[in-house]
């Protein structure tokens, strides 16, 4: 199996460096189309689907390999070294924001910057740490997925989407919940919301955006403050949008603070 049959890679545009845009849990890669195009004049843009989502080979699907994030961080790495042209802007939402930073740690000198879209280091409060659940909000969140992955999705999609102007994006995320594998889904929802990075952002060594939304239900504000005082040579921006995803929801100010970031790091 290839590299891009496993993880349904899709190349655009040319530029002295690339930018890679990985999408998070439940979604796939078509959740970037209202970003990523503008960028195809200046750069090389690599597309993909985390291995177990969207159109990636399913059978690749190792438990053991993606037990943590760090199997998908080796994936984004192999992915590199095949496709990428220069340096590599690392554009990742949620979970993937994670992700790149892991791959980022093993490999600096592949990476000029990242993106981080509704990142969070860590889902559960812990002592003066603020992730936005409680361990048993956690466990119970869980449960439900494992009981029933359909009715959960058809529950947590509108508060995950936000947008309520919009509600054509809500069907959307929901229809893209709703096709992923359901045995896959579970084990990668346990790995997403139980997963700890924090030890990790003090790691980084590379520029990061991180952009946070003003009413997040997965990623409250508390998460932007503990990534500012915590990850090396980062800034912090606020996107007015309800909501996990403005990059679907608010993609003008997303690409706005991209843009003016980039410009400042010489990209």
């Amino acid at each position: 199996m290839s590299v891009q049959q496993r993880n349904n890679v899709h190349c655009h545009g040319d530029g002295e460096h690339t930018m890679m845009f990985v999408h998070g849990y439940g979604c796939d890669q078509s959740m970037w189309r209202f970003i990523h195009p503008a960028y195809s004049r200046r750069y090389k843009i690599v597309l993909l689907d985390l291995t177990g989502s969207g159109g990636s080979d399913l059978s690749a699907y190792d438990r053991d390999k993606y037990a943590d994030l760090h199997g998908h961080a080796q994936d984004i790495l192999e992915i590199i070294e095949l496709y990428a042209k220069g340096k590599v802007i690392f554009v990742g939402h949620s979970v993937s924001a994670m992700i790149g930073l892991l791959a980022s740690i093993q490999r600096p000198e592949r990476f000029a910057a990242q993106v981080m879209i509704g990142p969070s280091p860590s889902f559960i409060n812990d002592g003066d740490y603020v992730g936005g659940f409680n361990a048993e909000d956690v466990d119970q969140l869980l449960k439900m997925i494992d009981e029933n992955y359909l009715d959960w999705s058809r529950q947590m999609v509108p508060a995950i989407m936000g947008a309520p102007n919009q509600p054509h994006l809500t069907r959307e995320l929901l229809t893209r919940f709703e096709r992923n594998d359901q045995d896959i889904a579970r084990h990668f929802a346990r790995v997403t919301f139980t997963a700890d990075h924090r030890a990790d952002l003090a790691r980084s060594t590379i520029p990061s955006l991180v952009l946070q939304c003003s009413d997040d239900l997965l990623a409250p504000r508390e998460v932007g403050i503990y990534l500012r005082e915590h990850l090396p040579n980062s800034v912090v921006k606020m996107v007015s949008n309800v909501g996990h995803c403005p990059h679907l929801s608010a993609p003008e100010d997303s690409s706005a603070y991209i843009d003016a970031f980039l410009s400042r790091n010489g990209y």
